[in-house]
């Protein structure tokens, strides 16, 4: 616009001068073209200047954009800093620091592993226990694509806020993990969840599998609850106003996840209460320490035994004790940290015991325990070590105890110990990417010995909030 308007003057006064002057005025007529060019030339460059700046701006009010978006994907998928206090393991808070760009947020975590085991992974079992239901074990040889999870979660409104986790097998299956609606703050410290959600009861079993710090979960785990327990039900929680964190809670379910089973039956068939209390130790390190207390039931719970039916009815009672301590220097754990947990378990049956068509009374008490610990001890790369044990512990049975049958009907019940020491080593370039090493000794089975060696990737997609401590 400027070059234009200034090159119509300039032509304007050019031809407005008398044309005998034009002839015979040689030197004036090339000053004014002189001119004209100069005028140009500085036009344009300031035009340029104007456009340069244009475009400088747009670029800085992009990158400040994509800068702020990718902090509050960091932040939303960054652990919590070991040293920190410790934090309700579901506050609403979690869904809210979600990246709202779209309604609802999405994120994706993809995972596989390459397996080699030196035993049959079809034939893994616990000495001494019944089979429980779930996914137990090893897992298959070669490579396997491992559960991948996807998530939707947004704030519903100013009092609820919700959330979809799909498990998606290797298997071609996809089963929902979690879908759970959930106040955001009922006041007074209170909140309550309501669906499927992974329960409160211990330490590691209210957090997704790829947060995990070895590829499997415990011995106890796997024993007492099939890997996972996700009960169908509502939970409500209370957080204490006070500097220490101290936080109760109960959960009522439907009583299908094992331990239970689905009984047919109206009300709640499952129960569980819990207790965390934590506090930081100096600037460098904090500790979390819970009880919980589990009661379900089953009826027709079945196990194959050498072509027999086995069945088992009645009642399971657990008990969970746990702990977890985390050292950073000066609460930064991006360079080093170190974090130990264990969880000891204890479970009493009590009920029937059938045979084929023969049935009696039953007890039994089982235990274990797991005790872990890894060191972050350069950035970006970390080492485990852990040791499980279970004990089969004592077994009433009435069909063997009023000589009806022998113990050799039983061979899945008869007394063992098993163990498993596993040793790991993984690299994590981002927040968002993990590769893993793991070794493990496995000696589940009486009588043999299982040497694993896993290969792991983990992968996550889009924002996705926060850990819990």
């Amino acid at each position: 616009m400027l070059k234009t308007t200034c090159l119509s003057v300039a032509l304007s006064a050019a031809f407005a001068l008398p044309l005998s002057a034009s002839a015979a005025d040689t030197p004036e007529l090339a000053a004014i073209r002189a001119q004209i060019a100069e005028m140009k030339q500085s036009y344009e460059a300031r035009l340029q200047a104007l456009e340069q700046r244009l475009q400088d701006a747009q670029a800085a009010v992009a990158a400040a954009q994509n800068a702020a978006a990718s902090a509050q994907q960091a932040a939303a998928s960054a652990p919590v800093a070991p040293a920190a206090a410790p934090v309700p393991e579901a506050a609403p808070a979690i869904v809210a620091q979600r990246d709202n760009s779209f309604n609802p947020s999405i994120s994706l975590v993809l995972g596989g592993t390459f397996n080699k085991l030196q035993r049959d992974p079809g034939s893994y079992r616990f000495g001494g226990f019944m089979p429980p239901e779930g996914e137990i074990g090893p897992g298959a040889r070669s490579f396997n694509l491992g559960e991948s999870e996807l998530t939707m979660a947004a704030n519903i409104d100013p009092m609820f806020a919700g959330q979809l986790t799909f498990a998606l097998t290797g298997e071609n299956e996809a089963e929902v993990e979690e879908a759970f609606v959930l106040t955001r703050e009922l006041g007074g410290g209170m909140n309550l969840k309501a669906g499927r959600f992974l329960s409160s009861v211990g330490y590691l079993n209210g957090q997704h599998s790829h947060t995990w710090d070895f590829v499997d979960a415990p011995l106890n785990y796997q024993a007492f609850f099939g890997g996972q327990y996700k009960p169908d039900g509502i939970q409500v929680r209370w957080l204490a106003p006070l500097n220490t964190f101290l936080e109760l809670g109960a959960e009522l379910g439907s009583g299908r996840s094992f331990p239970g089973n689905d009984r047919n039956k109206n009300g709640f068939n499952a129960a569980s209460v819990f207790a965390h209390v934590g506090d930081d130790i100096g600037d460098s390190a904090s500790w979390r320490a819970g009880v919980s207390y589990l009661r379900t039931g089953s009826a027709g719970r079945e196990y194959d035994e050498g072509g027999v039916p086995t069945v088992f009815d009645g009642r399971s009672r657990l008990w969970v004790a746990d702990a977890v301590f985390k050292w950073a220097p000066d609460g930064n754990p991006t360079r080093t940290n170190f974090k130990l947990q264990g969880e000891y378990m204890r479970r009493k049956e009590s009920g029937s015991l059938a045979s084929g068509e023969l049935a009696d009374a039953y007890a039994g008490t089982q235990s274990g325990w797991y005790l872990q610990g890894v060191y972050q001890f350069m950035p970006n790369w970390r080492a485990g070590l852990r040791h499980d044990r279970l004990s089969s512990g004592r077994h009433f049975i009435g069909l063997v105890d009023s000589g009806a049958l022998g113990m050799d009907a039983f061979p899945a019940l008869a007394a063992y110990k098993p163990k498993r020491s596993s040793v790991m080593l993984d690299w994590s370039p981002s927040e968002f990417s993990r590769l893993r090493l793991q070794f493990a000794r496995d000696e589940a089975r009486p009588g043999e010995s299982d040497n694993q060696l896993f290969l792991q990737y983990i992968m996550s997609l889009g924002a996705h909030a926060g850990h819990t401590f």
